[in-house]
């Protein structure tokens, strides 16, 4: 992170363009969480599973989505403040988005086609390893478009 008064102003802006990915993400979480609601009250269960199959996979593909999707948007969050720019912020916030959506879908079916699930994950993990290594790249190199 520079001092430069424009720079700062530049990565600011970069990092609010985060908002829409997240606005998007917080109401596919959302919901995921309903319908997590409904499949626990369909089984008649607080706490658990209870064995019931639906309820398992409603409860793991929120599960997933909760523990992927906020550390996604942080790491995101710190490129654009990174100075990565918008582009990147813009770039990695849709993959994140489109891989939380497609692993949601293809977990979320009683009959799993594994490609959705598979493709979900890949792109997730490309958007946590492509934030990481351009964090990295910022703080020990010095290196940023910005």
């Amino acid at each position: 992170m520079t001092a430069d008064p424009a720079a700062f102003s530049a990565s600011i802006a970069a990092a609010v363009s985060l908002a829409p990915y997240a606005a998007l993400l917080a109401l596919i979480y959302v919901y995921l969480a309903i319908r997590a609601i409904g499949a626990r009250r369909r089984a008649k269960l607080a706490l658990g599973t209870g064995g019931d199959a639906a309820l398992q996979r409603a409860v793991r593909v929120h599960g997933n989505f909760a523990e992927y999707a906020p550390f996604g948007l942080l790491l995101i969050l710190l490129v654009g403040l990174a100075g990565w720019g918008a582009w990147a912020v813009h770039l990695l916030g849709a993959l994140l988005l489109a891989g939380r959506a497609v692993h949601a879908y293809g977990v979320s079916q009683e009959k799993e086609n594994f490609r959705y699930r598979i493709a979900g994950m890949m792109t997730t993990f490309g958007v946590l390893v492509g934030s990481a290594l351009l964090l990295l790249a910022a703080a020990f190199i010095g290196v940023s478009p910005s």
